[in-house]
């Protein structure tokens, strides 16, 4: 596999590459239990994170197209919420995730700085308009100025996911291996630091916060792991382990945590992705294993729940209504 100092890195552009050997058409995803997918949306460029507006729309970040989709999560019906944010350029990056805070959106962006031959700014992004934006917090900046303990390739990082906490931001670094809290004004710094365990999926409930592990290659599933953490205490707690590539972590009804599995590593070099159509909805047991809810999923990279009813969004611009979870 890559050097060592290299898997962070290698393990999240696993996630973009696996887009480009999907099949072009959707794919079945068996049942579990009495949990079964249908295909809501197909077509969007280069699917990554969501949320559930305020509005009950979810929400989902385009980063070949640099746009924002509302999508109808009853009849799937698209439109554009806004448009014009920084692309990828390099296979992976440009908007990421997005999170609100009252009735205001936040985008997160990465991989688009001169570190990449890029020009425009890493960080987050406030949504002004359908056409219009405000940098709100300079994150390549921050990590220029304070690089990470970990190795690195990427002097600015490759930022995953943004969850809204406590008036501000919560953000992952899945190549600089840490997550950061960023205030509405701008402000960023470390929240937590780790090694190199690929950080990306973010959760809270209450005080505690909770994250998806990726594992560095090769993504064994011991290594895909969900912990919790509370901002003040030096402990992390491990929830569970044993499902490869979680990618993320959500709350569905009734208190139950589940995680998103990118699917299985198919070996090769590294950068190699999953093998297509591997990826799961997973549910957390109490005793710390993982039970698949769903499985046969093709590259997810987000999850969200409304009510029983989960949503996943996949790199090759899917979204899967998943019912009776």
């Amino acid at each position: 596999m890559g050097a060592p100092r290299r898997s962070g890195w290698l393990v999240l552009l696993v996630l973009v590459l696996a887009a480009l050997v999907a099949p072009s058409v959707a794919s079945a995803a068996p049942r579990h239990g009495h949990a079964t997918a249908h295909l809501l949306v197909t077509g969007l460029q280069g699917g990554a994170g969501s949320t559930i507006g305020p509005d009950g729309a979810l929400y989902v970040t385009e980063t070949t197209a640099g746009r924002i989709t509302r999508v109808d999560p009853r009849t799937g019906a698209t439109t554009t919420y806004a448009s014009g944010l920084p692309r990828r350029i390099i296979g992976v990056g440009g908007a990421m995730d997005i999170a609100f805070l009252g009735r205001t959106a936040y985008v997160l962006v990465t991989l688009v700085g001169p570190d990449v031959g890029g020009s425009d700014v890493v960080g987050i992004y406030r949504v002004d308009g359908p056409n219009s934006f405000t940098v709100v917090a300079d994150i390549g900046a921050f990590a220029l100025a304070h690089p990470p303990a970990t190795p690195f390739d990427v002097p600015t990082g490759l930022q995953y996911a943004l969850q809204a906490y406590r008036g501000g931001f919560l953000v992952t670094d899945g190549h600089h291996n840490r997550v950061l809290w960023v205030t509405r004004d701008g402000q960023v710094t470390v929240l937590r630091a780790f090694g190199n365990i690929v950080p990306t999926g973010l959760e809270v409930r209450g005080g505690t916060i909770y994250m998806a592990e990726a594992g560095p290659v090769p993504h064994l599933p011991e290594n895909g792991k969900v912990v919790a953490f509370r901002p003040r205490s030096t402990m992390v707690r491990e929830v569970a382990s044993g499902s490869p590539l979680l990618v993320d972590v959500e709350f569905g009804r009734g208190h139950r945590l589940y995680a998103l599995s990118q699917g299985t590593f198919g070996g090769g070099p590294a950068g190699s992705p999953a093998l297509p159509n591997t990826g799961a909805l997973v549910k957390v047991n109490r005793d710390g294993t993982f039970t698949i809810v769903i499985g046969g999923l093709n590259q997810p990279t987000s999850l969200e729940f409304i009510g029983k009813t989960a949503y996943v969004v996949t790199l090759g611009g899917e979204i899967w209504k998943i019912k009776g979870v």
